[in-house]
């Protein structure tokens, strides 16, 4: 699935950046372009960031 349809950039994309390190909309997009366009999957950006947090965090606890 897309995220960013601006920079056609997949979901698996912005997760795997995430990962690897970016913590915020511009460190994604520094990373990938997601969000770089018309800003209009921000909120999705964010949205992963905190799932993947979540997950890293369920992770170390487990």
């Amino acid at each position: 699935m897309f995220v960013c349809i601006c920079e056609r950039v997949r979901e698996c994309e912005v997760r795997s950046v995430i990962r690897a390190g970016a913590r915020c909309e511009e460190s994604v997009g520094e990373a990938c372009g997601a969000g770089t366009g018309c800003g209009s999957c921000l909120d999705r950006i964010c949205d992963l960031i905190d799932e993947e947090k979540t997950d890293t965090l369920v992770a170390i606890a487990a």
